[in-house]
């Protein structure tokens, strides 16, 4: 593992949790998390197993959310999500609107509030029921369909 390690509490299906350091480029491998623990051990577990993955700037008792929705419009640019986990929990957040830079296993979120103890959240596929774009912040604005812009040259005239 690379020496730049991320605090992470690690939320399980069972309820149960973990906490310890993840590299943030390369922490699944294989379809497994690797984590190196609180005694320096490293634990590799299962996605399937995995309810999320907290990233968190001080390990705390609490490591889910305070606030799991937003309470206006957010302002930060790309998708605005709702996540519904298999045991009914809800969960929004925003995720970049870039395909190249989600992992395949799972999604990479920025929960509502920034300022609290969790900055982002892994969410693998496995553990979410649905996930629902309530909408797309930021993108650029098109002109609608039958307005003409006068500055484009027209190609093909007959």
């Amino acid at each position: 593992m690379p020496s730049t390690h991320k605090k992470v509490v690690v939320r399980k299906m069972d309820r149960d949790s973990l906490h310890g350091f993840v590299s943030p480029s390369n922490f699944i491998h294989e379809g497994k998390l690797e984590l190196l623990n609180t005694a320096g051990n490293v634990v590799t577990m299962e996605l399937r197993d995995i309810k999320g993955v907290y990233f968190v700037r001080e390990f705390s008792e609490v490591e889910t959310p305070v606030r799991k929705t937003f309470t206006t419009r957010p302002r930060t640019e790309g998708l605005w999500v709702r996540l519904r986990f298999k045991d009914n929990e809800v969960l929004e957040g925003l995720m970049p609107n870039d395909l190249t830079v989600m992992p395949a296993e799972g999604y990479l979120i920025n929960p509502p509030d920034l300022r609290a103890n969790t900055q982002r959240i892994f969410v693998p596929r496995t553990a979410l029921e649905s996930l629902k774009i309530l909408a797309v912040i930021g993108a650029a604005r098109r002109s609608p369909h039958g307005m003409d812009d006068g500055r484009q040259v027209s190609m093909f005239e007959q």
